[in-house]
């Protein structure tokens, strides 16, 4: 598996392209914005798009859904306590930034210990509730893509409707022992790994 890391749109989400190296098919986690950008690595790359993604229903992780669904054959995956969420421009928060967006719904409803396969890239869906209610983290035998639940140095915000802190860091205690040598690739910011963030991330400390 390649991983293809795009930095999108004004809250420079980071968008992932998973490329099977052999059937050259793949699958988007999260893109947040500039779906030409996306399409351009898809094409750049010879990708066919099977699958998009999303970690959870927040505008600048599902901006660019229905360009890339209208452009291309995939299906969109998400939560399912996320499902509404991402339709409805309140919840995704996309109205209150003045600019309201509704993706289209999800193809597919995921739910805890889901696995998403496209040729020899497996995902499995882990429910990680706390930034929102259907918030997800997608496992590979040598990553985790952890959406806004972790990043290098800190954690997702918790102060939006439908957030939690006493969720988020339940949630945490779900990957820290995942093995720390796994690569996370975050919503926000630079990857990093398990065993760092458990040596020097101070919400991490307090689990």
């Amino acid at each position: 598996m390649i991983v293809h890391t795009l930095t999108l749109g004004p809250m420079q989400a980071n968008c992932y392209v998973l490329e099977c190296e052999k059937t050259k098919s793949a699958i988007v986690i999260d893109p947040g914005d500039e779906a030409d950008e996306i399409l351009d690595t898809i094409k750049n790359r010879g990708l066919k798009l099977e699958f998009i993604v999303n970690t959870h229903g927040h505008i600048d992780h599902i901006s660019a859904n229905g360009d890339l669904i209208r452009k291309t054959s995939a299906k969109l995956c998400v939560h399912r306590l996320d499902a509404d969420m991402i339709v409805n421009p309140q919840s995704n928060l996309s109205f209150f930034l003045g600019n309201p967006i509704s993706s289209p719904p999800p193809d597919i409803i995921l739910n805890d210990g889901d696995i998403i396969e496209s040729g020899t890239i497996k995902l499995k869906v882990i429910h990680t509730p706390g930034h929102s209610p259907g918030s997800i983290v997608l496992l590979t035998d040598s990553a985790i893509f952890s959406g806004d639940l972790l990043f290098a140095g800190s954690i997702g915000r918790y102060d939006f409707p439908g957030s939690s802190y006493r969720q988020i860091m339940e949630s945490l205690k779900k990957i820290i022992d995942l093995g720390d040598d796994l690569i996370v690739y975050p919503g926000h910011g630079f990857e990093t790994t398990i065993g760092e963030e458990k040596e020097t991330n101070p919400f991490l400390s307090e689990i």
